[in-house]
């Protein structure tokens, strides 16, 4: 049966860089990894080298386990630090609030209580009030505070803001978990390690992203001890991310860490992003740029029906249409070619 293939412009997209391809190296990888037969479920040289190359990054005490995306790290790392009556703390923007459609309370049975956020971000002072239930009955017990990093709006938790946050938890026997999936345009950002930005500023659980910043699929779970890891197998078994060929996913991560490529990726989707910054303001004055860029994402203020017009032209998604607001994403195969071609299709649009 002849199949006919979908047919797509070269143009790039902004939309997300989730649209982005496999970067070449890792598609490599990926070959490479299909050449033989391996024992499965992780038993592979494969997956051997790459927990001990996740050891080497992160600490000797640390330990890591892969699964198939985002949201099975998220899940399977909140599962394994609470119990049925805790309740998980995050931002009213946190990806395990909008869009894994009711996964974490569904997998863990906990409440999970929104912080309005500032720039993305939450603060101690935000979440002195929940303790007051602590103890109580009556009510869910705050267990595991949840931040992102980069944050959902593209800015940057500082070190000592991570810092503070953990050292608020720990205080009141609570953990703290990192939702990474853009951990690499952070460390980009802040010109540090991945450990400098989470275990050593106290992060017990850290679901570590790859698939926006150039992987085909798969993320890695990072444990800060082996005591909070200690039901993690059973827990990702349940949760449906153990892979039978998990060398697929292991082989991308050493290509991923090999000659730095992860960092490599991440700055240059973040220096894009700077660069469609820059373009917008000098060439689309009537936009406005809302929010900092501090990594891979650039929010704008555009009137709507220009937005419609723009988005037939190049799709993005809407952020907030009470207040107009639109999120641009740039990507590791990001150039600047392609961010001056985006600027002048909408400088045309909004001109006609």
């Amino acid at each position: 049966m002849k199949i006919q293939w979908p047919h797509y412009s070269n143009n790039k997209s902004f939309a997300s860089d989730n649209n982005a391809g496999i970067h070449p190296t890792i598609l490599e990888a990926i070959h490479k990894a299909n050449h033989g037969q391996f024992v499965a479920y992780g038993d592979d040289p494969y997956t051997q080298e790459a927990l001990r190359v996740f050891q080497q990054i992160f600490g000797e005490n640390t330990r890591t386990f892969f699964v198939y995306n985002g949201t099975g790290a998220n899940i399977t790392g909140l599962a394994c630090g609470t119990k049925s009556y805790h309740s998980i703390l995050t931002t009213d923007t946190a990806h395990i609030v909008c869009d894994e459609c009711g996964s974490p309370e569904k997998i863990t049975g906990c409440s999970i209580k929104q912080v309005s956020n500032t720039l993305g971000k939450l603060s101690p002072k935000q979440l002195h009030g929940f303790l007051e239930c602590k103890g109580i009955e009556h009510h869910s017990q705050p267990k595991i505070i949840s931040i992102t990093q980069a944050t959902e709006l593209g800015t940057v938790y500082t070190p000592q803001e991570v810092k503070a946050i953990c050292d608020f938890a720990h205080q009141n026997d609570m953990y703290v978990h990192v939702d990474g999936a853009r951990i690499a345009n952070a460390a980009a950002t802040l010109q540090l390690s991945l450990k400098a930005i989470t275990i050593d500023c106290g992060v017990d659980m850290l679901s570590f992203g790859g698939t926006k910043n150039g992987l085909a699929y798969g993320e890695a779970l990072v444990f800060a001890s082996q005591k909070l890891a200690q039901d993690a197998l059973f827990v990702r078994k349940q949760n449906a991310q153990l892979a039978s060929k998990m060398r697929f996913i292991s082989a991308q991560f050493l290509a991923y860490f090999e000659q730095d490529l992860w960092i490599q990726n991440a700055t240059q989707a973040n220096q894009m992003a700077k660069y469609l910054e820059q373009c917008i303001q000098l060439h689309l004055p009537l936009l406005v740029v809302t929010k900092p860029v501090e990594s891979n994402a650039v929010f704008v203020r555009l009137p709507e029906t220009k937005a419609l017009l723009m988005q037939q032209a190049s799709f993005f998604y809407s952020w907030d249409l009470t207040n107009s607001e639109y999120r641009w994403m740039t990507s590791f195969d990001t150039t600047k070619k392609d961010v001056e071609e985006f600027v002048q299709q909408m400088k045309k649009i909004l001109t006609d």
